[in-house]
């Protein structure tokens, strides 16, 4: 029952571990299904590291998630409880022994299939699923020294790469806005993907990191994304119209946030050098078309 695609994946990505991982997920789905009192209701679907598997519950229709044993998952749960479905899908039950939850259904129609206005919608979003953060959740102004370190290593590895005032600001969003951040919780990997239509509610969020920080740093995630689609058109100004729509339904400062995403655009460009781009993993990394489009957009941000 486990997808073929998400088997190869989690074997390529994650090797001895993720293949034994997946000689015991249909054993841990047989488990919590009889546990919540739920019965199968469809085939599995999954995204990048975890399963959904439809079920119902007393009549009414969920989703067993059970993601691969993670740093990244641990928090998931424990923002959904946040926000007890303010803006993203109700968590039923969890079992975090398993890294498994049982959540509301959404329907697979993602907003960027959705036809909708994106970036208004996405501040929306954006918008909703700001609280004050409970306690307990990682902190992404602990990230400021690693990032720091990180562009520090950059730019001496890639001596050239980028223009030094692109570089300079960068090190100042560092020091300026990651260091010190308001006790907000935020969804932490906020785009059109993670973003669902539903009966509920018109959207729902789903797949949170569960961080503290700054809700600019949800924009950046969210605009990042969007790069892939605007590429084939005007990528700048397609850019700068989606940043405006997403501030304002967001209501954040559209200087504070273009700030964060040239941050972003640095790290992203010095990323794709030292790790490579889709299949571009050796050689004039350079002359790759989307390196150019990381670095137009990186330098053209300040």
């Amino acid at each position: 029952m486990i997808p073929s695609a998400f088997a190869a994946a989690t074997i390529n990505r994650e090797g001895d571990k993720g293949e034994a991982w997946l000689a015991v997920l249909p054993g841990i789905v047989d488990e919590l299904t009889e546990r919540w009192s739920c019965t199968s209701d469809g085939d599995w679907m999954h995204g990048e590291v975890g399963v959904i598997v439809p079920v119902r519950r007393a009549g009414e229709p969920l989703v067993l998630k059970v993601s691969f044993t993670h740093p990244g998952n641990v928090h998931e749960p424990d923002a959904y409880e946040a926000w007890a479905g303010r803006g993203a899908v109700h968590l039923h039950e969890r079992a975090d022994e398993h890294y498994a939850m049982l959540l509301e259904r959404a329907h697979p129609t993602t907003l960027r299939d959705s036809g909708a206005d994106v970036a208004m919608v996405g501040g929306q979003m954006s918008r909703l699923l700001m609280r004050p953060a409970p306690a307990g959740l990682p902190r992404l102004q602990d990230r400021a020294d690693e990032w720091a370190e990180e562009l520090q290593k950059d730019v001496a590895e890639f001596a050239g790469a980028l223009p030094d005032l692109v570089v300079d600001r960068a090190f100042g969003v560092i020091d300026e806005l990651v260091r010190e951040q308001p006790a907000v919780l935020i969804h932490g990997d906020l785009h059109h993907r993670n973003i669902l239509s539903a009966d509920r509610e018109p959207w729902l969020a789903v797949d949170p990191k569960g961080l503290i920080g700054d809700p600019a740093y949800d924009a950046v995630t969210f605009l990042k994304a969007r790069t892939l689609v605007l590429v084939n058109g005007d990528l700048l100004a397609g850019m700068e119209r989606e940043l405006a729509a997403y501030c304002e339904a967001a209501e954040l400062d559209l200087t504070h946030v273009r700030r964060w995403i040239q941050l972003e655009m640095v790290r992203t460009a010095y990323w794709v050098r030292r790790y490579g781009v889709g299949a571009v993993r050796r050689g004039d990394i350079a002359q790759d078309p989307a390196v150019q489009m990381i670095d137009e957009l990186a330098i053209n941000w300040v």
